[in-house]
């Protein structure tokens, strides 16, 4: 198990699926946690991260439309709430389906402002604050093996997901010497809430193109951000961690 003990993680969008996986996962290595999302405080979310004694704090907030001042205020609250910031995970994140032909550009920039600008932002007011702080912190992005391979259907969200992978590059470069790590996991197919929706024949030509055979468990990838959150990966920046069975090699 990875220690996280003393550690404060702001994680976006964790109400759901692979945000609450990462969020259970860096709560059970001790981290405290500071969660932001649109919806009303969940307290399913809330008792499940308490009970792995640590502390948390729900923070509400709509990231679909960022700004600097929203981000500023957001890392505000955290100091005010627990004094300082080791880890940050950027989770939300949304997908629009249209044919590329049909695409809507309100649906474009509302895809691209939450998953890619919004990551931008938070990351910058978070560094800030990392840097003012003057200990190492842990910057990590979801991305998506969709952002390395493209989808039909998907032009939106593959451009904003290979958007965060640039991203987790650059920022890396620059906040090495601050020793901050940026680094990033690309998911492949994972059992969530999003992917029971799809149709068996979907599934079907999903798993085909999956090397291992199956689709991933949320676990996988709270499995990969705890690691990449920990002491045992201060070595690593700069890195997309695909967690896609082998889709992307």
């Amino acid at each position: 198990m990875f220690d996280l003990n003393g550690k404060v993680a702001i994680v976006t969008g964790a109400n759901q699926g692979l945000g609450f996986a990462m969020c259970q996962g860096l709560a059970k290595a001790g981290a405290d946690i500071f969660n932001i999302g649109r919806r009303e405080d969940d307290h399913v979310i809330r008792e499940a991260i308490e009970k792995e004694g640590v502390k948390y704090h729900y923070y509400r907030a709509d990231l679909s439309n960022p700004t600097v001042e929203k981000m500023d205020e957001i890392v505000e609250e955290v100091i005010k709430v627990y004094g300082h910031v080791d880890i940050l995970l950027n989770n939300a994140g949304a997908n629009i389906r249209e044919p590329f032909l049909e695409y809507d550009v309100k649906d474009w920039d509302y895809i691209l402002n939450l998953n890619l600008k919004s990551i931008f932002l938070l990351s910058q007011s978070v560094a800030k604050q990392m840097v003012t702080q003057k200990t190492k912190g842990k910057i990590i992005n979801i991305s998506s093996v969709s952002g390395v391979t493209g989808n039909a259907g998907q032009a939106n969200y593959s451009a904003s997901k290979a958007g965060v992978i640039g991203l987790t590059k650059s920022a890396a470069r620059e906040l090495a010497s601050r020793g901050i790590t940026v680094n990033a996991i690309a998911p492949g197919f994972i059992n969530t809430e999003m992917t029971e929706v799809l149709s068996e024949k979907v599934k079907e030509g999903a798993t085909a193109q999956i090397p291992l055979g199956k689709f991933g468990e949320t676990e996988d990838i709270a499995n990969a951000a705890a690691f990449l959150a920990s002491d045992e990966a201060r070595y690593i920046t700069g890195q997309t961690l695909h967690v896609d069975g082998g889709m992307a090699m």
